[in-house]
């Protein structure tokens, strides 16, 4: 039986309209923002259900439904199982993707755990993964997934354990291993490195809203197309944008 765990609700659609089979478990998470730190899953959960809550508004058992539900179909797989990894490359998905390689852990090293990349056109900006894609671009992407074997889960689990505990030296060390099934990680993890402000200058995310403000009108929308086209390797969604956008005009900058 193969097992398709997308990164959020939005290739849903498009992948019903293909002729892919398994079944769907869709990760509603967005790892790459609020704490990650836990001793065990369950006190992770309570961590991320308390932050999304105290943060967007979202009740507590909410999040229980929508997004420890599907996590917990994931960790009841049977064991032959083939299980298909469809993230992008950006940080919102490989932070996602690293944090489901450490769940599922060592046993699944021969290989029945498979990375399914976006099929872009030459040219194309790879930031924007699998959103333009149709459904017979599914299947095309589908054909030509590549099994995780032993050392790129290692890998993938490694790079959790550095990101989650914001070993910034480590990760970077990590993310120069060649391995066919993570593609970008020394921009993506030196992504991660320049969110943290450094002698009192803002992070990369929030300095590059607070320039864009300086040329173009105070208008979200106009900011958050902006981030996208300038920022990509980041995968914020509006969400994430927001935040930094309100604190950005907080703090008087322009």
């Amino acid at each position: 039986m193969i097992f398709h765990i997308l990164n959020g609700d939005s290739l849903a659609h498009t992948f019903a309209q293909s002729n892919i089979p398994g079944e769907l478990i869709i990760c509603r998470e967005a790892l790459i923002d609020g704490p990650v730190q836990a001793n065990s899953l369950d006190t992770f959960w309570g961590i991320r259900a308390s932050y999304i809550a105290q943060t967007y508004g979202e009740p507590r058992d909410r999040y229980y439904q929508k997004v420890v539900s599907e996590m917990d179909k994931m960790l009841r797989l049977p064991k032959d199982a083939e299980i298909c990894l469809w993230f992008e490359d950006d940080l919102f998905c490989q932070a996602n993707m690293w944090f489901l390689l450490s769940l599922l852990g060592e046993e699944w090293q021969d290989g029945r755990i498979r990375r399914v990349f976006p099929v872009m056109d030459a040219g194309a900006d790879h930031w924007l993964g699998f959103g333009a894609s149709s459904p017979a671009i599914l299947e095309q992407s589908f054909a030509q997934r590549i099994p995780f074997e032993s050392n790129d889960l290692d890998l993938g689990i490694k790079l959790w354990e550095a990101y989650r505990s914001r070993n910034f030296e480590r990760l970077l060390a990590l993310s120069h291993l060649p391995s066919p099934c993570f593609r970008h990680l020394p921009e993506v993890c030196q992504a991660q490195v320049d969110r943290f402000p450094v002698k009192g200058q803002l992070g990369r995310p929030e300095q590059l809203i607070a320039d864009i403000l300086q040329h173009t009108p105070n208008d979200f929308h106009t900011v958050f197309a902006a981030f996208g086209q300038k920022a990509g390797v980041y995968g914020f969604g509006d969400a994430q944008v927001k935040g930094m956008y309100e604190r950005v005009l907080g703090m008087e900058l322009i």
